[in-house]
């Protein structure tokens, strides 16, 4: 292995065949290039999948009324539908196993302002479980709490842009009063969210706040849940089917229609992007085995032409006294040092470009494209290995050739 005057042979091969060591280096370096850049853009394309439920739990449901679309129990098609605190109140006494968290929310734009500052967001009611329902982090302050909801005190967490908005760089809103469509509510939190921007410009005031200021009734706009975190992905699917089929039959809505209660189910939206990513994981492995099959054609085909062309040359070495050992050594040598350098620059070049192309890919929905070194590492090796099986079937051939025919050889 580490025979210098082997090596040096090597080196003096590679060095008056320039163009057939550089096309041999070429074919592999350009299949792990080409298999790395299809793994980092697979990778993004499933991140950008998972990045679409990313801005709330995993283990959330949210459930909305509209208006029915088919007549039921005497009741005429096109009827409203109004959930109520006593539908909160069903749900969580029928469902105490199967729900760990629920949560009112009642929403509405209005206008906001403070001193000179003014703006238009989204106002929401809610119960304090909705931090952890939409993973709002308070950075500042608090988050609303269970004695706001007694009191229906009139506080307000708000958002990290609503305060950049609204208030001078370097001033803190915690405890300043901002008015609220006419009303002056005390800044208790400022909060921050996976969700960006869009999330961070959300506003959240108790619901028993909300309820008797804006209408002064028990209205429910959306009930929103944390379901018990031990339930498979089936398992919560069909508990929320559950859960609407006994709403639609408190509300006297028929079973069929499909629009008086929607529920949008996290594990519905987890479910899907398990599928999408295993059908992006089968797309990119048959590419990429493609994209490896044709390396290791071409590496074999470059090796074959590459002994075939040196069969002179190797009949002279054997006429000199060189074993068949010796001559396919040198071959399968030469084959594993042109793999193994163009492997790693492939690789190189392939990581460098999926790096650099990252932030640009984004705006094509390809989301923080990366690459599984361990993968790649695993593909240059099977090249390798293939290079130096592609070297050895020749050479031994080629070791077999008797010095008079191979010096006949034209």
């Amino acid at each position: 292995m580490f025979d210098i005057d082997r090596w040096i042979e090597i080196f003096q091969s590679m060095g008056k065949n320039k163009l057939r060591t550089v096309l041999s280096g070429f074919t592999i370096t350009f299949a792990i290039l080409l298999f790395t850049i299809l793994l980092g853009m697979g990778n993004g394309l499933k991140n950008t999948f998972a990045g679409f439920f990313s801005r709330d739990a995993e283990n959330a449901m949210f459930i909305q009324p509209n208006r029915t679309s088919k007549a039921f129990r005497g009741f005429q098609s096109g009827r409203r539908i109004e959930f109520k605190n006593d539908d909160v109140e069903y749900l969580a006494k029928n469902y105490a196993y199967e729900i760990s968290s629920l949560v009112r929310r009642n929403r509405m734009h209005v206008d906001f302002s403070y001193k000179e500052e003014k703006a238009d967001y989204e106002l929401l009611g809610v119960d304090p479980g909705i931090q952890f329902l939409e993973m709002a982090t308070p950075y500042k302050g608090r988050f609303i709490n269970q004695l706001d909801i007694s009191k229906k005190s009139k506080v307000i967490a708000i958002g990290r842009k609503v305060e950049e908005d609204l208030f001078p760089k370097g001033v803190s809103a915690i405890g300043k009063h901002i008015n609220v469509a006419g009303l002056a509510y005390k800044v208790v939190g400022v909060f921050t969210d996976p969700g960006g921007d869009n999330e961070e410009r959300l506003t959240y005031i108790p619901i028993t706040t909300f309820q008797s200021t804006y209408g002064n009734n028990d209205t429910v706009h959306q009930i929103n849940l944390l379901y018990n975190p031990d339930m498979s992905t089936d398992e919560a699917i069909a508990f929320g089917a559950k859960m609407v089929r006994d709403l639609k039959d408190k509300h006297n809505i028929s079973p069929n229609d499909q629009r008086a209660i929607r529920n949008t189910n996290r594990a519905e939206g987890i479910q899907e992007t398990k599928g999408v990513s295993f059908v992006l994981d089968i797309l990119v492995i048959f590419i990429s085995i493609g994209t490896l099959i044709a390396g290791i054609v071409g590496i074999s085909n470059i090796m074959v032409y590459i002994v075939k062309e040196r069969t002179k040359e190797l009949g002279i070495r054997k006429a000199l006294g060189a074993t068949p050992v010796s001559i396919i050594m040198m071959i399968m040598f030469e084959a594993l040092f042109i793999t193994s350098i163009a492997g790693y620059l492939g690789l190189l070049i392939g990581t460098g470009v999926v790096e650099w192309a990252a932030p640009m890919l984004e705006e094509y929905f390809i989301k923080e494209a990366s690459v599984d070194l361990g993968i790649i590492i695993f593909a240059t090796v099977l090249l390798m290995i293939s290079g130096i099986i592609a070297g050895y079937l020749p050479a031994r051939r080629a070791a077999k050739i008797k010095p008079i025919v191979a010096l006949r050889d034209d």
